[in-house]
């Protein structure tokens, strides 16, 4: 009976409960919150020094402008996470409108041609992955390679000449309603693809076996590769969802302006990369989130909004965006580096 009743004590000094932390209390340790934060502030700022910055119709179109650059930072955040670079998802984007329009002009059906144009990503990110993970090349090698040789091959498919879509054709005026229609008439579909897009990348990243597999090979790829992840598979599955979005930003790009030329999307994999950067990733791979990600588009492009509203000039939207992906990187190491001394 002494026995029973000794099992039955509970350990001495054990609490009798446990505190478990509220959401709101996890967002507030979440890497999110600072870029949350940051946000709340410059949309505070744009409603004081930006006139018209309050306003449905200006959201939706800031919702519009983030829209591409969103869903190709979806892509690069898999690759980020993975502890590797995509630089070449500008001349993806180029890539992918180029060959979509071709195939309009070809008379190709819109859906055909609008696969066509993602397929065409999906391919180059395939490429991409299996340099890296096959020859063993470095990423940023890579892709700094490709990003050249993608843009010349644009450039060769349309022979330096831009290619314009006649809106008078059924098929072209249907395929425009990708990038110029609007749900309900009040959202830019763009920015509906792009919701779906981040919903999706949030699901596969945060509740799928390869989101788990993502997010060990970042860490330590020789760690997953010793609990039997195939490292190399997950790797070039996460640049061939690079592409592959790219691709899908670039139809979209094409749907929007009915007219690509071979140096679209130039510039474009630097504004993703800082997206992802700036919502929260580590550029040594191992952590992030879409959530993150998401934020960080919106980020941007409340902030280029703002400069626009006041009439700043284009050049000084680029020294600002690169001072905030500064300031991201800078309070990354800093947090890291406090976190390590605790």
């Amino acid at each position: 009976m002494a026995q029973m009743t000794a099992q039955a004590a509970p350990p001495v000094g054990k609490p009798a409960t446990t505190r478990t932390a509220s959401p709101f209390q996890r967002f507030l340790h979440a890497r999110e919150a600072s870029t949350f934060l940051a946000l709340v502030v410059l949309f505070a700022l744009g409603t004081l020094i930006a006139p018209g910055f309050l306003g449905t119709d200006n959201f939706l179109t800031v919702g519009q402008q983030i829209a591409q650059i969103g869903i190709m930072a979806i892509g690069v955040t898999f690759v980020i996470i993975n502890a590797e670079i995509d630089l070449s998802v500008g001349s993806i984007y180029g890539l992918g409108a180029v060959v979509g329009g071709l195939l309009m002009t070809s008379d190709v059906a819109w859906p055909l041609a609008a696969v066509g144009g993602i397929a065409a990503g999906a391919v180059a990110g395939l490429v991409n992955g299996l340099l890296t993970v096959g020859f063993g090349i470095p990423s940023f090698i890579v892709t700094l390679g490709t990003l050249s040789v993608y843009r010349g091959v644009t450039l060769l498919l349309s022979g330096g000449s831009p290619i314009s879509l006649s809106a008078n054709d059924p098929n072209v005026a249907e395929f425009n309603l990708l990038g110029q229609g609007k749900l309900f008439g009040l959202l830019p579909m763009q920015l509906v693809i792009f919701a779906l897009v981040a919903v999706l990348g949030t699901i596969v990243l945060s509740r799928s076996r390869y989101g788990f597999n993502t997010y060990a090979v970042g860490g330590s790829a020789e760690a997953a590769r010793l609990c039997g992840i195939r490292t190399g598979r997950v790797k070039v599955a996460a640049f061939v969802l690079s592409g592959t979005l790219a691709g899908l930003a670039g139809v979209l790009g094409l749907s929007f302006l009915s007219y690509v030329q071979g140096v679209t999307g130039t510039g474009m994999e630097l504004t993703a990369i800082s997206a992802v950067i700036i919502g929260g990733a580590a550029l040594f791979g191992g952590s992030g989130t879409m959530l993150g990600t998401v934020i960080g588009v919106a980020f941007i492009g409340v902030l280029q909004n703002i400069l626009n509203l006041r009439g700043i000039s284009s050049f000084w939207q680029t020294v600002a965006t690169g001072s905030v992906i500064i300031l991201a990187v800078a309070a990354d190491t800093w947090l890291r580096r406090r976190s390590g001394r605790r």
